[in-house]
């Protein structure tokens, strides 16, 4: 099995991607963040021919997710239950496996735009009711994958200026423990449990050619469960689409189970 993650900034501009990206890449299921179009406009019928279920949570103008899967979801999701949200952030779904069902939730998780702001306030509270649920659903589903755009470096392997970005947003101490609370709930960040090269980021400005100088962060994550975790045979980061013309500022992350 297959899953992979992929920020796709706008899935109306970066439907032909998406598209020609599924067919090289047949995964089972494909995770997308910033949809960024409600779900009137969703292309369900083209995802259809490229045979692709979809399980979608949009939202006009910014945020949006979606699962896309080779069989449907069962049991779906969508946002944090018990915590009252305007954004479409969260969509989760099982799908069944060969060695059974394997829960996957999808997550766009809050920017926080500046350590001092209204919207850092929101992300820890997000992140906290985040951690909540999830606690929950691993004692229900023991075999789950949280993928998505994190929007938080893990540790300075992540991050292109460790020095220079320390305590600003993505960096800060705060969202760090954040982040490692989610891992003490029993889950691995499945790209670390394999040698990776140095500077493996997934996101690069689109400014000051920072793609072309792999000035980036990697944000964008697979935590796997301690039952998936023996099954986790590879995950990568997959450059290719960043290359494209009108790209994503995001690249796909795909796990191997």
């Amino acid at each position: 099995m297959k899953v992979a993650t992929w920020n796709v900034n706008s899935l109306s501009v970066r439907l032909p991607q998406v598209l020609d990206w599924l067919a090289a890449n047949p995964v089972d299921a494909l995770c997308l963040q910033e949809l960024k179009l409600s779900d009137d406009k969703f292309p369900v019928a083209a995802l259809q021919e490229a045979g692709y279920h979809s399980a979608f949570f949009g939202q006009k103008t910014y945020n949006g997710v979606a699962i896309l899967s080779r069989s449907p979801l069962s049991d779906t999701v969508r946002n944090i239950p018990g915590f009252e949200d305007e954004q479409a952030r969260i969509i989760a779904g099982t799908l069944q496996g060969e060695d059974g069902p394997v829960r996957i939730v999808n997550g766009y998780f809050v920017n926080g735009q500046a350590p001092d702001s209204d919207k850092f306030v929101y992300k820890m509270r997000w992140l906290q009711a985040l951690r909540d649920w999830l606690r929950s659903q691993l004692e229900t589903h023991p075999r789950l994958v949280l993928l998505g755009d994190f929007n938080i470096t893990a540790d300075d392997r992540d991050t292109w200026d460790p020095e220079g970005l320390r305590e600003t947003i993505h960096h800060t101490t705060a969202e760090r423990d954040e982040l490692k609370a989610l891992l003490a709930l029993g889950l691995h960040d499945a790209f670390r449990l394999f040698e990776q090269a140095e500077k493996s980021y997934s996101w690069w400005d689109y400014r000051e050619f920072a793609f072309r100088r792999n000035r980036g962060l990697r944000i964008d994550y697979a935590l796997v469960s301690e039952a998936l975790k023996p099954q986790v045979s590879a995950c990568v980061i997959d450059r290719a689409p960043r290359k494209n013309e009108r790209p994503s500022d995001h690249t796909p992350v795909v796990v191997t189970f």
